[in-house]
């Protein structure tokens, strides 16, 4: 997503204009306890949630914005980092204090369920996964991250340390207003399932799962 459509996607009265808070309750999980608030995306429809812990007095809230991804998150699937990500980052916030931004309607990159497991039958046969959009005729990736910003401005979380392997959460972040002060990798379940489809995110999408290495051709 480029800084001009995260702009553009901000372009009603205010930022909170971009979602409306539905409602808020307490949520025990297996992490911890957290306050669960619930909103609705005033563009798209779709229904998003936060999951929020205070930050310590002085400390900047650590963030992670997760894309939804239901084969990864609830049925633990391994072709993808996803459900280790989301894991990993609710123990983190849990400990640090901050948030986890769950943006529905992001499933694969933004194509959808069952879209995705056709992409999915692509890559099987020797497709990466960009290629795999590609020949369906679907975009590489329409995802849009001004409804987490808009929830970030609503929770008054304008300042963030950012969990995330994708520069392109960062930049849409900050286009849409959000000040990233870090960003801080979640390189968590590569497994050999995987290990194709994350050196395709790092040398194709920009992920950048640590210190920078060198991209080569897939």
């Amino acid at each position: 997503m480029s800084e001009e459509t995260a702009a553009a996607s901000l372009q009603d009265d205010d930022r909170g204009a971009r979602v409306q808070h539905v409602a808020s309750a307490e949520l025990p999980t297996e992490h911890g306890p957290f306050a669960l608030h619930a909103y609705r995306d005033m563009r798209t429809g779709a229904e998003h949630v936060a999951l929020t812990v205070p930050t310590p007095d002085g400390a900047i809230p650590l963030v992670r914005v997760h894309s939804e991804c239901l084969t990864g998150d609830a049925l633990g699937s391994l072709r993808c980092d996803c459900g280790p990500q989301l894991r990993a980052a609710l123990g983190q916030v849990q400990a640090q204090g901050g948030a986890v931004i769950y943006l529905s309607g992001h499933e694969g990159r933004g194509i959808g369920i069952a879209a995705k497991v056709a992409a999915y039958h692509l890559q099987d046969e020797g497709r990466n996964t960009v290629e795999a959009n590609v020949d369906l005729g679907l975009p590489v990736d329409t995802r849009d991250y001004a409804a987490a910003a808009a929830i970030l401005h609503h929770l008054e979380l304008p300042v963030v340390r950012l969990l995330t392997n994708n520069p392109d959460k960062v930049r849409g972040l900050k286009a849409a207003g959000i000040e990233v002060v870090d960003r801080t990798a979640l390189s968590v379940g590569r497994r050999i399932e995987n290990a194709f489809y994350l050196e395709t995110k790092r040398i194709l999408l920009g992920h950048n799962f640590g210190p920078e290495e060198p991209k080569e051709q897939i």
